[in-house]
């Protein structure tokens, strides 16, 4: 009887590979899944190019001009005869639209209004920025701080807050406009136009932190009784480490929301306040100016009102569509 032939032992398996880590845009991070569910969000993105486009054309303005020939000062329906009627309204049709200008001209100085929509959009720019960037300094300090230390500092804060909030915020820019020029302005003098942007950049920021700091102290109230936080005081941090360190990060959040809404309100309110005429004044092209003098010519001229209005409705439009998707992006059940 043969004997059965032996076999080889069976070939050691190959050696795995070493696992190598999840690629950056798996990451599972709050910060990478709210960039993943904004990138989701189709209005939101298109919102974003838009916000992104008018930030390009208000930095590329004086270019954009040079390019296109015409400033938004100069009165060509004065200088050069034949744009505009004895009564001060454009000659040719649709405002004057034409080769050479071609969102038309400004009834009674004739000036270019494309130029002048490019640099309104520096002006609210300019002023809606500037004071959002106070008002997010202020209220992310004060609001963390009285957040923490609550006792005595809160109810302050809430006395405060109540009475900045009684204050009705749009009379009285339409009285302290008059105030500051009859007090540092000379009555034959035109107030000059930084004085003009300090004044609305402080009094935006002055009634504009509160909002903001009431929704961070509340925020911070529940933050500061979590694990971390106790883990953090019994590790010895000081107050100062726990506020930078450990409460500040958690609160990210509803600072970029207000950001993305509070930029639209304050756009709207200074032209609003332009329209009445406490705003900024001239020469310096502005939106709400402009809407005030296309309604006086509306039946007329329809086309001067037309083109900044349309302008506010769509930058507005964007930046709350933007604040709205970077909302849901960081916090998924608001939507819901």
């Amino acid at each position: 009887m043969a004997e059965p032939l032996a076999t080889e032992p069976p070939a050691p398996a190959p050696p795995r590979p070493p696992e190598t880590e999840a690629p950056a845009d798996r990451r599972s991070g709050p910060l990478a899944v709210a960039l993943r569910a904004f990138r989701r969000d189709r209005v939101g993105m298109i919102a974003l190019g838009v916000v992104c486009l008018f930030v390009v054309l208000a930095l590329a303005a004086p270019w954009l001009t040079a390019l296109y020939g015409k400033n938004p000062t100069e009165h060509y329906g004065q200088n050069r005869p034949g744009l505009l009627s004895p009564e001060g309204l454009p000659v040719l049709p649709n405002g004057g639209m034409s080769a050479e200008h071609w969102f038309g001209i400004e009834p009674g100085l004739g000036r270019d209004v494309l130029a002048q929509l490019l640099y309104g959009i520096r002006t609210s720019l300019l002023i809606a920025l500037a004071s959002t960037a106070v008002i997010a300094v202020i209220g992310v300090v004060v609001g963390v701080t009285v957040g923490y230390l609550s006792g005595a500092v809160d109810r302050a804060f809430t006395f405060v807050c109540n009475v900045t909030l009684a204050f009705p915020t749009l009379l009285l820019l339409l009285a302290l406009g008059p105030v500051i020029r009859t007090r540092f302005v000379g009555p034959a003098e035109n107030e000059p136009a930084w004085m003009q942007f300090t004044v609305l950049i402080l009094v935006f920021s002055a009634f504009g932190w509160v909002p903001l700091a009431m929704v961070l102290r509340t925020a911070v109230r529940s933050l500061r009784e979590r694990e971390f936080v106790e883990a953090a005081r019994a590790a010895g941090a000081g107050r100062r480490h726990i506020v930078l360190r450990e409460l500040l990060p958690n609160v990210w959040a509803p600072v970029l929301v207000h950001i993305t809404l509070a930029v639209p309100a304050i756009v709207t309110t200074e032209a609003a306040l332009s329209f009445l005429g406490v705003g900024i004044d001239e020469p310096i092209p502005d939106w709400g100016r402009m809407i005030s003098r296309g309604s006086e010519v509306f039946y007329d001229d329809p086309t001067y009102m037309f083109f900044p209005g349309v302008t506010i409705l769509v930058f507005v439009l964007a930046f709350n569509l933007l604040g709205d998707a970077v909302r849901d992006a960081l916090d998924p059940r608001a939507g819901r």
